[in-house]
């Protein structure tokens, strides 16, 4: 059955995007309509267009309230106009509007990519659970993309019916032996130096935690001589993080890249990923950096164990804001730039074997056909019921 799929999303760059398209990409390739509501800036639209997608816009801001009634408004007009047979929402703002918006009348899958609970503390935490309790009313499925992250919601006291749909990947687009290798990467991307690079790839925010790893970093070069941080990509705390690396004791040995669209030549060109997130639901880096045989740190935040390899002797995710294991766990990775190599091959066997995006596409469809067939089979009984 062709189905028309609006998809709803805010983030329009990085991790969420990336899932997005995929999915708009696999989605349109199985025959269905897909619209997608989101900025207009930004890779997310360009790509969905490109793919075949009818794209709307919906000109979110990441702030809960700000803006909710023109954002709640919009999408009800979206719905009218496109007139879905499925909603699928993508991250905490969409996730309200879009639930504001639709109010159960159409089957409606919740996406949340990390909890916005996860990302405040104290009355606004408290504030954030009651809405996802409350707004369970109006979600055929909340789709986790880690058993973490669903017992996260668990804990928090939602009852919901729950999906699981891990993140996946181009495996033909993350492919190791399609890079270039480590010394042509370096030359691409004009890194003169041939010591041991750490490379930490994603949005400058508080959630990634790039200011723990740069309090890790002051005390990296030193027992690690040679060793270079490169800090890719763009976000709010740019200035704050400079600021930050400027008080290092080797401030040089720090290198901001600013935004790329495309990392797999900072994943050949280093030696270690890291990514030293305060929350996520199941971060996309890893995984593409895994793919590419780089190994990776990581914190212990929801997906993080069930991205990395299952074998025996792996390290475990560290501590989330602990500075101090993060630093000895980089100098120890970056002190055996052979164990980097071997572990980045192991780490390659294990995302291919369990992290294609075809998977996901095949999961996520089963999904809309169960909630489809769910809500076909209320209507019927409600019909016979009234009839009788």
């Amino acid at each position: 059955m062709s189905l028309t799929i609006l998809h709803v999303s805010q983030p329009a760059d990085g991790g969420v995007a990336q899932v997005v398209a995929d999915l708009v990409r696999g989605q349109i390739a199985d025959g269905h309509r897909v619209v997608l509501a989101c900025l207009p800036e930004g890779r997310l639209a360009a790509t969905a267009r490109a793919a075949g997608a009818e794209v709307h816009t919906w000109a979110a801001v990441r702030t809960p309230v700000t803006g909710l009634a023109r954002e709640v408004g919009t999408l009800r007009r979206i719905v009218a106009a496109t007139d879905p047979h499925l909603v699928h929402l993508h991250s905490s703002k969409a996730g309200l509007a879009g639930r504001l918006a639709v109010r159960g009348r159409r089957p409606t899958v919740f996406q949340p990519h990390a909890w916005s609970f996860a990302a405040v503390t104290g009355a606004t935490a408290v504030a954030a659970r009651c809405w996802e309790r409350t707004a369970l009313r109006w979600t055929d499925r909340v789709l986790c993309v880690s058993a973490q992250e669903r017992g996260e919601g668990t804990a928090a006291g939602l009852r919901a019916r729950w999906a699981l749909a891990p993140n996946g990947l181009d495996l033909d687009r993350f492919d190791a032996s399609r890079l270039p290798g480590q010394e042509q990467a370096r030359v691409l991307l004009d890194l003169d130096d041939d010591g041991p690079w750490a490379v930490c790839v994603a949005r400058l925010c508080r959630q990634k935690g790039q200011d723990v790893l740069l309090r890790a970093w002051a005390g990296v070069p030193s027992r690690v001589p040679g060793a270079r941080l490169a800090v890719v990509g763009e976000g709010p705390e740019r200035a704050v993080l400079e600021q930050l690396a400027a008080g290092l004791p080797e401030p040089d040995s720090v290198l901001f890249a600013g935004r790329t669209e495309d990392p797999r030549d900072w994943y050949a060109a280093s030696d270690l990923v890291v990514l030293p997130s305060r929350w996520e639901g199941m971060a996309l880096v890893p995984l593409e950096a895994m793919a590419c045989a780089r190994p990776v740190l990581m914190t212990d935040v929801a997906g993080a164990r069930e991205c990395l390899p299952s074998s025996e002797g792996w390290p475990l995710p560290l501590p989330v804001d602990d500075h101090l294991a993060l630093r000895d766990a980089l100098v120890a990775r970056l002190s055996d730039r052979e164990g980097c190599r071997r572990d980045g091959a192991r780490a390659a066997a294990g995302v291919i074997s369990r992290h294609d995006v075809r998977t996901t596409l095949a999961r996520v469809a089963q999904i809309y056909a169960d909630v489809l067939t769910e809500r076909q089979m209320r209507f019927e009984s409600k019909d016979m019921t009234t009839s009788h």
